[in-house]
């Protein structure tokens, strides 16, 4: 099998724009924590369409129960792409959601709201991009 080449040239095309990693949240499951330090401003996550699956309701139908299970888990209704279903497909379906997250969401990225450190969770406000979105029972 060939080896992948890491490029910094190729880091735009990325959707998280920082190294992370995940591991056990305080706050749900599994959890994005940095491995490097966010300065408030910069960008942490960016849509990406080589990166990002979005599925129509006809693919959605069609598809076995155990995958619908899985975007059911992870996907979104996005309100960047009217409220189609966007799955992310790196370490970003892992943020939880805050009621004073460490990100504020702008169209198609995330942008540090406050610097973030090493080890930190980075955290969203699922009702800034989720159109269905109605917070914890």
């Amino acid at each position: 099998m060939q080896q992948l080449r890491r490029s910094n040239h190729r880091r735009g095309r990325c959707m998280l724009l920082i190294r992370t990693r995940i591991g056990p949240s305080p706050i749900h499951g599994n959890g994005v924590f940095a491995c490097e330090a966010v300065p408030a401003g910069n960008t942490v996550w960016r849509y990406e369409p080589v990166f990002d699956r979005v599925i129509s309701e006809e693919e959605l139908r069609d598809m076995p129960t155990a995958f619908c299970e899985y975007v059911n888990m992870y996907a979104y209704r996005s309100a960047d792409i009217e409220g189609r279903l966007l799955l992310s497909c790196d370490h970003a379906k892992f943020l939880n959601h805050s009621d004073d997250p460490n990100t504020t969401e702008q169209r198609f990225s995330s942008i540090a709201s406050r610097l973030i450190k090493v080890g930190d969770e980075i955290t969203c406000d699922y009702g800034a991009f989720c159109v269905d979105w109605k917070g914890f029972d």
